[in-house]
């Protein structure tokens, strides 16, 4: 499945033209490596997303085409979630 559509159907991204939008300014690996909007994924894979002043990992336990809201979660581990230090002071 592309990167975008599964960040997509996950609902760890609501959209998909912003999931694009991510990948493709480089702020997603996929295995530790820089992955575009069209980069394929599948179970096992481990997923780091820079959002802003956050960062998490993920690995994705399954690929399933359409799901509910409720079942969303089962497709994905979150494994890190790091928070850049507020530069606010």
């Amino acid at each position: 499945m592309r990167l975008d559509k599964f960040l997509k159907v996950s609902r760890i991204i609501k959209r998909r033209s912003v999931a694009k939008e991510i990948a493709d300014q480089g702020r997603i690996l996929v295995n530790d490596r820089p992955a575009k909007s069209s980069s394929k994924v599948k179970a096992g894979d481990t997923l780091t997303i820079k959002f802003g002043n956050k960062t998490e990992t993920v690995k994705i336990n399954k690929i399933v085409e359409t799901t509910k809201k409720s079942d969303a979660e089962d497709m994905y581990k979150i494994i890190d979630e790091t928070y850049a230090e507020n530069f606010d002071k």
